[in-house]
Parts: structure tokens; C-alpha cells; sequence
């Protein structure tokens, strides 16, 4: 096999992982077409036999609907994971079951990514916060991280659900909040997903390789800073990120 078409969905975390891939595939003499767009366009896509890669499904839970038959997970990349932290250091909440009764300082508004709505949600009514007065403003990802980024330049305390990896957590200057109740869920694997007849078609040298290929969350998340903020190409921070340069691997 020398060509494949590989897809992932349109956000700079999912670039940067599906460069590091794209680049161990051509080192093998593959040259994948490339298709991104919505995940659930290239859910339907995959599920059609019209892509042969997808990059990447976080499972069990958060992309559980892209398995059917015929559609395999393949390696595990690094451990994604939702998490409600706050966007100071040196705060004395180190909780969520801490967040209800804050003082007035902490801003009641917590600006989420649509993609964790259901997530702070649960968190919402499980800690109690609904009724401590807070509530959600909940915006298309790429508009919730830009607030949230902003707030944390201008040294606001406020609550920041986010998916990790995730450029701010390069940059850092926040905590992670515990969530004793796992009111966000557990930890997820990022894996390949592969059409059977596809890996049927591939060389075992290669499978070996993308199976065993370790990535972090650490990792992408530098990925995802060198290219929002630096101004990498996803190909740039991956051969960044092979070479030493973003962090030791």
C-alpha cells in the first residue's frame, strides 16, 4: 500500500496529532490524502469506507458513536481528559467540592466550550453550583478559549473547563480543581481508528509502529502552543517535537 486517505476534525489539537501520524506514515513511503471538516461529516465518512484513517477518536466515551463493524482503534496515543480548573496557583480552593462556597471574587459566569457542555452541566448539579449561583455561558470552543485565555491575562479568577491536551496547559497559571465525584469523567485514550480491510492491505512493520507510537498530553498541548501562538504549520511543531525542541520525549 502506498496511499491512504486519512482524516481529522478541524481543530488544532487534532492537526497536531494527526501530523505526528502523518509523518511516521511517511517515513514508510505512505502519502496520505488528507480530509478534514466536522466530526460528524468524517464520523459518516469513515463509517461509508471513504476515509481510511481517522485521527483520533478519544474512547471509550467521548467518540464512543464513530465504532461500528469494521472500523478497528489502533495504538494509544496519550490520555485526554476534561478537567474544571481555575485560574489561579496560589488559590486556596483545590476542589470542586470547595467551588459553592467561594467568596465573591470567583465570577459566577463559567464560560465553556460547547464540547464540555454536558460535562459542567453534570458538575453543575452534582457539587451544587446551580444553586450557589453560578451558571454557564456556553460558546463555540475556538470563542470559549479565547475568553478564557484573555482572563487569564488579565489575572481574573474564574472557572476554565477544558479539555487536556490544550495550549493554555503550555502555558499554564492555573489549577487543576479535584473532582472527587468524576462528575467530568474518567480519563480517555486517544487511539487511530482504521478500516479493517485497510489494515488488512498494510504492512505489519507499519501497524507495529503506529501501535506502539507514544505520544502525551504534554506533548500535543506543546504541539497546539507552537502552532497557535509561534505560528508552526502542524508539520513544523511535529518534526519540532521529534527533533527535542518542544519537550524531551
Amino acid at each position: 500500500m502506498t496511499s491512504l486517505t486519512l482524516a481529522y476534525p478541524e481543530t488544532t489539537v487534532h492537526e497536531a496529532t494527526a501530523a505526528a501520524i502523518i509523518r511516521v506514515l511517511e517515513a514508510n513511503d505512505v502519502e496520505p490524502d488528507i480530509v478534514t471538516g466536522p466530526k460528524d461529516v468524517l464520523t459518516d465518512m469513515l463509517k461509508k469506507g471513504e476515509v481510511d484513517f481517522y485521527v483520533s477518536a478519544w474512547l471509550p466515551d467521548e467518540d464512543a458513536g464513530m465504532l461500528a463493524p469494521g472500523i478497528l482503534p489502533l495504538g494509544n496515543l496519550f490520555r485526554p481528559a476534561a478537567h474544571c480548573c481555575i485560574s489561579a496557583e496560589d488559590t486556596p480552593l483545590t476542589s470542586l467540592d470547595d467551588v459553592a462556597q467561594a467568596g465573591p471574587e470567583l465570577s459566577r459566569t463559567i464560560i465553556t466550550p460547547a464540547s464540555l457542555q454536558k460535562h459542567m452541566e453534570n458538575v453543575l448539579q452534582q457539587y451544587g453550583l446551580d444553586t450557589a449561583g453560578f451558571s454557564l455561558k456556553v460558546l463555540p470552543d475556538e470563542e470559549a478559549l479565547a475568553e478564557l485565555n484573555a482572563a487569564l491575562k488579565r489575572e481574573e479568577l474564574v472557572l476554565m473547563p477544558l479539555f487536556q491536551p490544550c495550549f493554555l496547559f503550555h502555558i499554564g497559571g492555573f489549577r487543576i480543581l479535584n473532582d472527587p465525584k468524576n462528575a467530568l469523567g474518567g480519563e480517555q485514550d486517544a487511539r487511530i481508528l482504521i478500516r479493517a480491510e485497510t489494515k488488512d492491505e498494510m504492512e505489519q512493520d507499519l501497524l507495529d509502529e503506529l501501535d506502539e507510537l507514544m505520544l502525551s498530553a504534554k506533548i500535543i498541548s506543546a504541539m497546539d502552543y507552537a502552532m497557535r501562538v509561534e505560528g508552526m504549520t502542524a508539520d513544523e511543531a511535529a518534526e519540532a517535537w521529534q527533533r527535542g525542541k518542544l519537550l524531551p520525549r
